[in-house]
């Protein structure tokens, strides 16, 4: 492959200025490497007048396809890199996010170090790492499948009315486990840990850990505590008949679709991984530190045992 062939994504949020012009940044980079700057047709849409901004850039779909493109630079917080993920979805590039916004869990890099990940694009300076999506997949009370999704964060299902709680049975590997009223039911990966299923209360899981947690939300129940199970097992939430209200399915906050009562939600880990870009190698102890900001004052460093080994 040529320089000149080769592709590069750019996703923007569209609707911050400061992310817009730094898209142009990373398309000038680009062209003045040899490459090829792409963009989604949606986002190029939403550009709107800022089009005249992006002069030789190549719409995916329309002058390019998907299976072309080498990598995606996003710029902009975590929404944008799941709108990323949504739009490379089914092909081998990887994502690599720069932040923004404000905490940037997923993103690799900060504002201020863009010209250096960019540069490190265009030197392939990059290790590629997986992490486990899901695949999720509704069935009616036929037990037909009506509807099917995936998720890189977490499939959520929730109440459609704020006055009527949900009636649900969890089901794991086929077996029934419990049943409760509740407002909704988080089924999270391990790069979903740390949004919505952390502010239920959920776990924080380490991306190195190949888990599905389930987090009820506000459950009526005595034992409706956090559940992690292993990433082979099948998760099924099934809306009881006699519920009195009606449920909604999201997945990343992206995807939705309406649940009847007697609906069945049943997620199970994707055979389809979704691929970060790595640029630094960091613990992930240090990114929970540096995003949530936790104080570690005191902290006197690794102690020596006995064998001179560290702990």
């Amino acid at each position: 492959m040529t320089a000149q062939e080769r592709r590069i994504l750019i996703v923007v949020h569209t609707g911050r200025p400061d992310s817009v012009d730094a898209a142009v940044r990373v398309r000038d980079e680009l062209v003045s490497a040899g490459a090829i700057a792409v963009m989604d047709a949606e986002q190029w849409a939403e550009l709107g007048a800022d089009r005249e901004r992006f002069p030789l850039v190549e719409v995916l779909g329309r002058d390019t396809e998907l299976d072309q493109v080498e990598l995606a630079i996003v710029l902009g917080g975590d929404g944008t890199i799941l709108r990323a993920a949504e739009v490379t979805r089914g092909s081998a590039a990887p994502i690599l996010g720069v932040n923004m916004g404000h905490v940037g869990f997923l993103a690799e890099s900060e504002r201020d170090d863009l010209d250096n990940a960019v540069h490190r694009v265009i030197a392939r300076d990059y290790r590629v790492e997986e992490r486990m999506a899901l695949d999720v997949r509704v069935k009616s009370s036929d037990n037909e499948v009506i509807y099917s999704t995936w998720a890189l964060n977490e499939a959520t299902i929730e109440k459609a009315s704020r006055e009527r709680m949900l009636e649900v049975v969890i089901e794991i590997d086929q077996r029934p486990l419990s049943t409760f009223g509740c407002d909704g039911v988080i089924v999270s990966t391990p790069t979903g840990s740390t949004a919505y299923n952390f502010s239920a209360g959920g776990p924080v899981i380490w991306p190195t850990v190949e888990a599905i947690a389930l987090v009820p939300l506000s459950a009526h129940a005595l034992f409706a505590k956090p559940l992690v199970v292993g990433p082979e097992a099948s998760v099924a939430i099934e809306l009881m008949e006699r519920t009195t209200g009606r449920g909604i399915l999201w997945c990343d906050g992206r995807r939705s679709h309406d649940l009847p009562p007697g609906a069945r939600v049943v997620v199970r880990r994707s055979a389809e991984p979704v691929r970060l870009a790595r640029l630094h190698t960091a613990a992930f102890t240090d990114r929970l530190v540096d995003k949530f900001r936790l104080p570690v004052e005191g902290w006197r460093g690794a102690a020596r045992t006995d064998e001179g080994e560290t702990t």
